[in-house]
């Protein structure tokens, strides 16, 4: 199980702002800790960590997860002190409406709160329609444009002010579940695989810009740098274990269901063999995601780096994948990071990823 001082590492890691583009403030957590057992740690100019161990010459694997989470920025703020914003990544507006932000300002943190117009003065159909992001309004306790501009910035990036909830039942509550779980679980696997490791050299990345990774985001320079030979994304995926849950459209994935590996499309047939026989050798609980065409993660983009990797895909059941209060279980977490150990270790000299 996770020892207590990885779930207060992994706390720490959630409750760092964060968003895509903006992330190194989470990433330089995530090098602090790394820099406890791995035999060298570095960053790149786009943003991504990694967290070298086991570098004795052997095939390299790389372990990705991404740091960076969802979040907004200021597009303007008008001569009232309001501020409006827009995405950074997908959001569903009506989660945003009433909560509170903390944005990343040139001198410090910036708090504010959601405003929108009060259901009292809309009209009836107003009533039955979504708040869309352009309805929304950011109030930081500002009654000028220029006592607004004294603390915030056009271009200022911020988060939704929502720290980690611990649940029962080994469950955590966190608004960066997605994927900065991700970076924490490669980290933890890099941890355990040098305290046994194998003949490969793994390499443990903390990935950027997934979430507005149209062309491949960090995880693509990562993977085109590292000369790997085989590659695992970690991220999240829906958790069907709650009411209204389509099982028939993504599977059958339990909270505490142990992790989930995808198959199919950019999948490589052998990494994802050699991840169920290791879950199977480990008699750990797993589930299985069929992806027909692509999977929107970094397991995309880094199948394709210079001549091709050999990808695999692990993830995570989330609930409420986007939104202030996603949640997972530990159990998961730790699983996740045995497997991917314990898959590293099966990678040899010899290992052949050539399709035949």
């Amino acid at each position: 199980m996770l020892s207590d001082t990885s779930i207060q590492f992994l706390e720490r890691l959630l409750d760092t702002p964060g968003p895509s583009g903006f992330e190194s403030a989470p990433a330089k957590v995530w090098r602090e800790e790394a820099s406890t057992f791995a035999s060298s740690v570095a960053c790149d100019v786009i943003g991504n960590s990694t967290a070298v161990v086991h570098d004795g010459g052997g095939p390299t694997v790389i372990l990705a997860g991404h740091i960076d989470e969802i979040g907004v920025i200021v597009t303007y703020i008008d001569e009232n002190g309001f501020a409006y914003i827009e995405g950074i990544g997908g959001w569903d507006p009506q989660v945003l409406v009433a909560q509170r932000l903390r944005f990343l300002g040139r001198h410090g943190d910036v708090l504010g709160v959601v405003g929108k117009k009060p259901i009292h003065l809309m009209k009836p159909d107003e009533r039955e329609k979504a708040s869309k992001m352009t309805d929304l309004w950011v109030d930081i306790g500002a009654t000028t444009r220029g006592e607004a501009e004294e603390r915030l910035s056009v271009g200022d990036a911020g988060v939704i002010d929502q720290r980690v909830l611990r649940l029962p039942n080994n469950r955590i509550v966190s608004r960066s579940i997605d994927d900065r779980i991700g970076a924490f679980i490669v980290l933890e696997a890099a941890r355990r695989y040098a305290a046994n490791p194998g003949s490969a050299r793994v390499v443990a990345i903390a990935t950027t810009q997934e979430e507005i990774g149209y062309t491949g985001g960090g995880a693509r320079v990562a993977s085109y740098t590292s000369g790997a030979s085989m590659a695992i994304a970690v991220d999240v995926t829906f958790a069907t274990d709650h009411p209204g849950a389509k099982k028939e459209e993504v599977g059958s994935h339990k909270i505490g269901g142990g992790p989930v590996l995808s198959r199919g499309s950019v999948i490589h047939p052998q990494v994802f063999s050699m991840l169920r026989d290791s879950a199977e050798r480990l008699g750990m609980p797993y589930s299985v995601h069929a992806a027909g065409r692509f999977t929107s993660t970094d397991a995309d983009n880094m199948q394709l780096a210079r001549g091709g990797v050999a990808t695999g895909l692990v993830s995570v059941p989330n609930r409420y994948m986007h939104s202030p209060n996603e949640l997972v279980s530990l159990e998961d977490l730790d699983r996740a990071a045995d497997l991917l150990a314990e898959t590293c270790r099966q990678v040899t000299a010899s290992t052949d990823f050539t399709q035949r």
